[in-house]
């Protein structure tokens, strides 16, 4: 009987210790989606790519370094459909954003919000470059952190015309 009330009062513990562990990571996550949910972040070209794809630094804020980390794919993502980025250095030319609509997120916010949920199909499309080292930059109270990433940009744009998002680029006006 001693025994028994030892593996159960383990099994409590390891319980509690999974549940502490859990609740963090959540808390974790609601912070960075709603650091997010702002979208404060800049994005630039930093080279040419494979074709259909993008080469950018994403710069994200947060008050934690970890979590503006996280959250730059998701930045790189919304960056590329919504806001575009100028011309520059190493080959890059402008690129408009995919929507000239400043609505359209509102508009189909239900399909976004599921878009860039956590491991979210945005995942699908982008990719860290595995040679580069971020940046960061302590800015007040926040960090900036420049994280590289690769955007497969023409996959993206074809998925988000398939699912009725994006007008197609030969439809006209």
């Amino acid at each position: 009987m001693n025994q028994s009330l030892i593996k159960i009062g383990f099994l409590s513990i390891l319980f509690v210790s999974f549940s502490l562990f859990s609740t963090a990571q959540i808390n974790k996550q609601k912070k960075a989606d709603k650091d997010t949910e702002n979208w404060r972040y800049e994005i630039e070209c930093v080279g040419i790519g494979a074709p259909g794809t993008k080469v950018i630094r994403v710069w994200s804020y947060s008050k934690k370094a970890t979590i503006a980390l996280t959250q730059s794919k998701k930045n790189a993502i919304h960056g590329i459909i919504f806001q575009g980025y100028a011309g520059g250095s190493a080959g890059c030319t402008a690129q408009r954003p995919m929507t000239n609509n400043p609505a359209l997120e509102q508009e189909r916010a239900q399909f976004f919000d599921d878009f860039f949920a956590e491991g979210g199909k945005y995942m699908k499309f982008v990719s860290s470059s595995g040679d580069a080292v971020p940046n960061t930059v302590k800015v007040g109270k926040e960090y900036k952190i420049g994280v590289e990433v690769i955007v497969m940009s023409d996959a993206l744009r074809k998925d988000l015309e398939a699912a009725g998002i994006l007008k197609g680029l030969g439809s006209g006006f």
